[in-house]
C-alpha cells in the first residue's frame, strides 16, 4: 500500500465573506498542485463560524460546490473542508469530501455546539461518513465531534482520523488532548486542521493544527499562523504496529440510537 501525502491549511477566514476566503484558498492549495493526495481546510472555511445561516446558506450547486470541484481537479487531489449547506428547508454545518474527478460525498455534523446555539440553527447528521482513497479509509469529522469518542470509534477498521474545526484558544490544550486520545485509543493517524485569527464575536484562534501518527506522537504542530504543510503517512507502519498491539481487536462495541 501507497504512502499517502495529505496537505493542512491552517488560515484566517474572513467573517461572512465568501468569495474573498475562496479566492485566499485557492491561492493556498496552488501552491502544492500535484504534490499531495488530500487537501484538508478547517470548518466552515468559506465563511468562519457562523449562526446566521440564514445570510450565507448556499445550496448544493452553489459557488462554493463549484470551487470545491475545481480546486480538487486542479490540484488532482481530494478537498475536503465543510461549509452552510442550505437543503429542504434545512441549514447543515456539511462537510465536503470532493475528488478531482468531480463526485464527492457528505457528512453533515452530528454534534452541534450547544453553548454557541448552533443546535438552534442547523439540523445535526446522523451517520459517519468513512471513504476510500487511494487504498486507505478515512472517516473525517468536524469539530465538537473530537469530544465524544464512540462517534470517533474505529469499529470499520479506518487508517485515517481527521477533524476540521473552528476552535478558540482559551481551550487548546483540549484541542490537542483530545486528537492524542483519538490517535491512541484507535491505533489510527489522526489529524486536526484549525483556522487562525479572530472572527466577528472577538473569539481567537491560534491554530495548533496536528498530525498525531498512530502512537499518539505528534508529528507536526504549529500555531499562531497561517501554514500550509503536508505530511506524508506510512501505511505499512501502521499496520505492524497493530499487528504487534492489536488493541482494538478488545474494544466494545457500541450501538448508535
Amino acid at each position: 500500500m501507497k504512502n499517502l501525502k495529505v496537505t493542512l491549511i491552517q488560515s484566517n477566514i474572513l467573517w461572512e465573506k465568501i468569495e474573498e476566503n475562496l479566492n485566499h484558498f485557492s491561492q493556498k492549495i496552488k501552491r502544492v498542485h500535484g504534490e499531495t493526495d488530500l487537501i484538508v481546510l478547517p470548518e466552515m472555511f468559506s465563511t468562519g463560524f457562523s449562526m446566521k445561516p440564514e445570510r450565507v446558506a448556499e445550496p448544493m450547486d452553489g459557488k462554493t460546490m463549484i470551487w470545491l470541484k475545481d480546486q480538487a481537479k486542479k490540484a488532482n487531489a481530494v478537498v475536503t473542508g465543510s461549509f452552510i449547506a442550505t437543503e429542504n428547508g434545512h441549514y447543515f454545518n456539511r462537510l465536503v469530501w470532493m475528488q478531482p474527478d468531480g463526485n464527492y460525498q457528505t457528512y453533515d455534523k452530528k454534534h452541534l455546539f450547544t453553548l454557541a446555539k448552533e443546535d438552534e440553527s442547523y439540523k445535526a447528521g446522523t451517520e459517519r461518513l468513512v471513504v476510500e482513497w487511494k487504498g486507505w479509509k478515512i472517516c473525517p469529522l468536524i469539530c465538537y465531534d473530537l469530544r465524544f469518542p464512540a462517534w470517533s470509534r474505529n469499529s470499520v477498521e479506518y487508517d485515517l482520523l481527521i477533524y476540521m474545526a473552528s476552535w478558540p484558544t482559551p481551550r487548546i490544550d483540549a484541542w490537542q488532548t483530545l486528537l492524542a486520545a483519538r490517535a491512541i485509543e484507535n491505533q489510527s493517524y489522526t489529524i486536526g486542521v484549525n483556522r487562525v485569527g479572530e472572527d466577528e464575536n472577538q473569539y481567537q484562534y491560534s491554530g495548533a493544527s496536528s498530525v498525531f501518527d498512530f502512537t499518539g506522537k505528534f508529528r507536526y504542530r504549529v500555531f499562531d499562523q497561517e501554514d500550509v504543510f503536508t505530511a506524508e503517512l506510512n501505511y505499512e507502519d501502521q499496520q505492524a504496529f497493530r499487528k504487534k498491539l492489536n488493541f482494538l481487536a478488545d474494544q466494545d462495541r457500541f450501538v448508535f440510537e
